[in-house]
């Protein structure tokens, strides 16, 4: 079942990303990658990246399921670090989550007095 993203934490260790429920720990899903080696993972507000033995991995962060994967050939296996284009800002739905806590604190304000 689809959960929210931003009540997640996205971890990459061993040969595998696994997202747990922030409030509980407990674990939501959990991708395996190729290797054993270093997992370095991004969370963009949209999509879930992850890389490992030289791979990149486009990782869908409601479910789990990896959207796509690059193999980087002619890159050799080592480290590779990660950045988005997405604006930290940008992420789906925070504007509406904005606009709500204004009308509930303007509902508020308006019932007390």
């Amino acid at each position: 079942m689809p959960r929210d993203p931003r009540a997640m934490v996205f971890i990459g260790i061993k040969n595998s990303v696994i997202a747990l429920d922030e409030k509980t720990g407990a674990e939501v899903w959990r991708v395996e990658l190729k290797s054993m080696s270093f997992v370095y993972v991004i969370w963009d507000g949209q999509s879930v990246y992850a890389t490992n033995a030289g791979e990149i991995w486009r990782i869908d962060p409601e479910r789990g399921s990896v959207i796509w994967r690059n193999e980087l050939k002619g890159l050799g296996r080592g480290f590779a670090s990660l950045a988005s284009s997405r604006a930290p800002g940008a992420q789906p739905g925070l504007d509406l989550v904005a606009e709500m806590a204004r009308q509930a604190a303007a509902a508020a304000a308006a019932a007390s007095g």
